[in-house]
């Protein structure tokens, strides 16, 4: 059952284990990447490599502010950059938040969390997409002319379906033939997000060969892909193999 923000109030334990298997990291010991029973969850942001990632999305997000505003002016299009960096920012979290967690009453609060996260950075996604769109449709300028664009494309269905399914998979088991099959499938959400931030990495970096940061915010490609590496580091050494399915 939804609450009334729009976040089940009682999303379901992992179905993979039950809570006592799945603390051993793909790198690292048992227990290396895992919320303590005592810790706020708010630890979990930089629990293990987690603090390499959680360092990533603010430089990202110093980085492309910083050129925005020293480069103006100030215009529609600017809107775009700034938003995708903040919401690639808050989809870090998202992840970071929930990766620890592995008791039943961690991975309700963690879940909770993660689902109102993936809205926001969703939302935020959204107000970067639109703005950008507007002003092509303003100034009759072409769409998908660059492979950032189309990957941005990809990346932004993709989002979409993957926060549909996560959402519905615990709010409303009902659509996938009840609870049970429904959390047989989570480890295909979560091996799916993870690709999806694959994607989103590639699309940052892809994002220094467009005709407006060449010309307007001098974006470096090395620094780019320095900044989508360490999130990579921060966060894949964290993923647990048990909630993969392995």
């Amino acid at each position: 059952m939804a609450s009334a923000t729009g976040i089940p109030q009682h999303p379901p334990i992992d179905p993979d284990n039950d809570g006592q298997g799945d603390l051993e990291p793909l790198l690292g010991r048992p227990g290396d990447a895992s919320q303590r029973e005592d810790a706020p969850i708010i630890k979990n942001l930089v629990i293990g490599t987690g603090v390499i990632a959680e360092a990533a999305a603010i430089l990202l997000v110093a980085s492309v502010w910083a050129a925005v505003f020293l480069n103006g002016p100030l215009i529609l299009f600017s809107v775009h950059p700034l938003a995708q960096s903040m919401g690639m920012l808050i989809l870090i979290q998202s992840i970071l938040v929930l990766q620890p967690t592995h008791t039943g009453q961690q991975k309700q609060v963690g879940q909770k969390i993660h689902a109102g996260l993936n809205f926001l950075a969703f939302a935020i996604f959204a107000v970067g997409v639109i703005s950008i769109e507007v002003n092509k449709f303003k100034s009759n300028g072409a769409h998908f002319h660059s492979v950032h664009g189309y990957l941005g494309a990809i990346a932004s269905f993709w989002f979409l379906a993957q926060y549909v399914v996560g959402f519905t998979m615990f709010a409303v088991p009902q659509l996938y033939g009840g609870e049970a099959k429904a959390k047989s499938i989570w480890k295909y959400h979560r091996s799916s997000g993870y690709v999806l931030l694959l994607l989103l990495c590639a699309t940052i970096t892809s994002a220094t060969q467009t005709d407006y940061n060449i010309a307007v915010l001098g974006l470096k490609l090395w620094a780019m892909i320095v900044i989508v590496v360490l999130m990579i580091i921060g966060i894949f050494p964290r993923i647990k193999k048990q909630k993969l399915g392995f």
